[in-house]
């Protein structure tokens, strides 16, 4: 390993899924959200991570876990269902095994999904007693991983400074939820959506926040021009915040689905799933029960080219080729380093920043890079090491003050995901339950009993109504209906909870039923509004 290497690499892995939780239905089709991504993204991760630690090679990579995220894999009632979803899984391969034992690579591919699924579940219950929160605690504990927070409810903070209350409970919420899930305060945050407005780094520090990460554009055109563009973190005028800045060289490599790696060919084909490929009445049992038609995650072709006429997937092959990937990123990376630290009087740190997702959901080899990436660092070069944002800051304490440009990531890079003709009438109806709940706040600081209870759960309501989640699924017209219903429930629920409240008339049923469904931050305390 090298001691002295001539610049960082900070890998940072940003998991978050919105909070989906139906106890009212037997099944509910968006909590598959959540299992697709234990068994595909959350658990790989969490195997190789391990099998890291215990072959004796170090790393330090960043993840955020937000507070959404937490509380789901923190909830029993998720973790039950979660069992029952693998479990139905290793049903339907174990059929599949047989299905296709006269087809030897498709059979070999149906043999590896089986011992995925049973793997998942031993992970997931015998060895993890189906927190993997604790899982991934673990691993920051021992030191190979920096978990940050988020946002409580991913909410896009730019669209709240009208209101200073509102963000800083969602700041408040987080650091109070993390805190409570790793026993220890975060010292980094991603901001939702990496959405930055000047100021709000205020709010951060005040909640002992240190550091943050903005798209390449929020440092290339803060004020004054950084002197190290994105390869160095500024420090925000008037604060002790810094802000790290996306490598957009190394963010392509992997994000771009016809430049980047996860598109080629040798690599699985994530649209062509048995839930739509086979027989209807022998899939039926694994899909929607109304007979709506999902993915099951169980796919046997490979990308192939831009043809319909797939070839069957080959999961050795795939290795060979995301290892050769792996050594290309590095590779690049290594000449990057090499470049920059001839030009700076400090080590340049690259920033590389994704959705944790994208590995193993959407792209299935994606923890197989990580970790094969994290091995050649380790065994195959002397020119760069592996580092977490709080080791640069630690190593390089003084930075330059800067203020950071206004910006977000997603499409044009300011807000227009979240603000535009889809979804711009959500903010009208956020900031005035926003308001009243600023206004609660203030006039009930002694409330406790029922009327307690009543803030709290207004409180959650309008958390959940500021997801940013919504307006994006609204901008990508995928789910639309369901991000809309969701919107509205959470605005009628706080407004018909405030109308209670201020008319001292409050429905203990109805408020019952709400923290039994949006159970969220069940520590919370509604005075952070104040």
């Amino acid at each position: 390993m090298n001691t002295n290497p001539q610049g960082f690499l900070s890998i940072v892995l940003h998991a978050h899924l919105p909070y989906v939780r139906h106890p009212e239905c037997d099944y509910f089709m968006e909590e598959n959200w959540l299992y697709e991504a234990i068994t595909e993204t959350y658990i790989p991760l969490l195997i190789n991570f391990n099998k890291l630690l215990n072959e004796g090679i170090p790393f330090r990579i960043t993840m955020s876990l937000t507070p959404t995220l937490c509380s789901m894999l923190a909830d029993p009632f998720l973790q039950e269902r979660y069992l029952k979803h693998i479990s139905l899984l290793i049903e339907l391969a174990e059929k599949e095994v047989d299905r296709t034992a006269r087809e030897p690579l498709i059979n070999k591919t149906a043999h590896m999904y089986l011992d995925k699924f049973k793997k998942c579940r031993s992970i997931f219950a015998d060895q993890n007693g189906c927190n993997l929160v604790a899982a991934f605690k673990d691993l920051q504990d021992r030191g190979v991983l920096e978990i940050i927070t988020c946002g409580a409810t991913h909410g896009f903070l730019p669209n709240m400074q009208l209101n200073q209350n509102a963000v800083h409970a969602q700041v408040r919420v987080a650091v109070n939820s993390y805190t409570k899930h790793f026993g220890r305060p975060p010292i980094g945050i991603w901001l939702p959506e990496c959405g930055y407005y000047p100021g709000v780094e205020h709010i951060l520090e005040g909640n002992g926040i240190r550091y943050f990460f903005t798209d390449t554009h929020g440092i290339l055109f803060a004020e004054p021009r950084p002197k190290y563009g994105v390869f160095a973190p500024v420090y925000c005028k008037g604060s002790t915040v810094a802000a790290f800045g996306r490598d957009i060289e190394s963010s392509k490599s992997v994000w771009s689905s016809k430049e980047g790696y996860p598109g080629d060919y040798a690599y699985r084909e994530f649209y062509r799933d048995i839930g739509y490929d086979l027989d209807f009445d022998y899939i039926r049992p694994y899909i929607d029960p109304i007979g709506m038609r999902i993915n099951t995650g169980i796919k046997y072709y490979r990308i192939t080219g831009s043809t319909d006429h797939k070839q069957p997937y080959d999961h050795e092959q795939a290795l060979r080729k995301v290892a050769e990937h792996a050594g290309n990123f590095m590779y690049n990376r290594e000449k990057q380093v090499e470049y920059l630290a001839s030009m700076m009087d400090r080590k340049p740190i690259i920033v590389a920043p994704y959705d944790a997702e994208l590995f193993g959901h959407w792209w299935y080899e994606g923890p197989d890079f990580i970790d094969f990436l994290i091995r050649k660092i380790r065994y195959d070069q002397k020119t760069l090491a592996l580092c977490a944002p709080s080791d640069y800051l630690g190593e390089y304490p003084k930075n330059q003050l800067c203020e950071p440009s206004f910006s977000s990531w997603g499409y044009k890079g300011y807000s227009e995901v979240w603000l535009e003709g889809s979804n711009d009438w959500i903010y009208r109806h956020v900031h005035e339950i926003e308001l009243r709940m600023v206004d609660c706040a203030r006039d009930f600081p002694r409330a406790d009993g029922l009327l307690l209870r009543t803030l709290n759960q207004m409180a959650r309501e309008l958390l959940l109504a500021q997801s940013s989640d919504w307006a994006f699924i609204m901008k990508t017209g995928t789910m639309v209906q369901y991000a809309v219903r969701r919107t509205k429930e959470h605005i009628a629920n706080f407004n018909r909870l405030h109308d209670d409240v201020r008319a001292s008339q409050i429905d203990e049923h109805f408020l019952s039923v709400l923290e039994m469904h949006n159970n969220i931050f069940p520590e919370i305390d509604f005075r952070i509004y104040a």
